[in-house]
């Protein structure tokens, strides 16, 4: 029975690596799939890991169909068994239940990868809609780690290297984990750093005032 499956995980926790290896696996059982991503790193139509792979995608924008998409696969005569979704908490809560129906009506496989909150701790809508819909929902087992080592629970964006949590909730940054980057960066934090904000670069600031590294116990 097919299924629309939703893993998710804070950034750096592999979800892009795991969507192409889901590609591959299923393309190596000789099943043909689509894939699609939003606002990838690498660009348009691109679907990147942190890793280094990467492969050519569709790019979902605000008026992509997911249905009429495949439909129009199958009129041209190609076979559509699964779709791999990346980039997911980008998709409209209309898309989602677009990909639902999908798996309800035509029986096609759908993996669906992104994260759930913004850097303000809300959800995106579309992976609340995923949440709300999906056969199954997976945690990445990947962990993403913040400066001080504990698990990353949140996404963080800072801008001109200070932590923010007011603004739009998609803005595009820089995400290679270098928080003064660039004039919008993100990266990943436990819970206790993130209610503080303090990031990595605010760690340093304070590391080099007292002489050893502030991990935020204090009060």
């Amino acid at each position: 029975m097919a299924e629309l499956v939703f893993f998710s995980g804070t950034m750096d926790s592999g979800k892009s690596t795991l969507a192409l290896q889901t590609d591959h696996n299923h393309a190596a059982r000789g099943r043909s799939g689509l894939i699609f991503t939003r606002d990838d790193r690498a660009g348009t139509s691109r679907l990147s890991s942190r890793l280094g792979l990467e492969v050519d995608a569709r790019e979902v924008t605000d008026a992509t169909d997911f249905w009429d998409m495949v439909a129009a696969e199958r009129q041209s005569g190609r076979v559509v068994d699964y779709l791999v979704c990346d980039e997911a908490q980008f998709y409209s809560p209309a898309q989602v239940e677009q990909l639902a129906r999908l798996v309800d009506e035509v029986e096609l496989d759908v993996f669906a990868f992104g994260i759930t909150t913004d850097f303000r701790t809300r959800l995106f809508p579309g992976a609340a809609r995923l949440i709300e819909l999906a056969d199954r929902v997976e945690e990445l087992q990947v962990r993403s780690l913040c400066w001080c080592g504990a698990r990353a629970t949140h996404n963080a964006r800072t801008v001109g290297g200070v932590m923010v949590v007011e603004g739009d909730q998609v803005v595009v940054g820089d995400v290679a984990g270098a928080p003064d980057g660039g004039p919008v960066s993100y990266e990943v934090l436990c819970r206790r750093h993130h209610m503080r904000r303090m990031t990595q670069a605010d760690a340093r600031r304070r590391s080099t005032v007292t002489g050893q590294l502030d991990l935020g116990g204090g009060a």
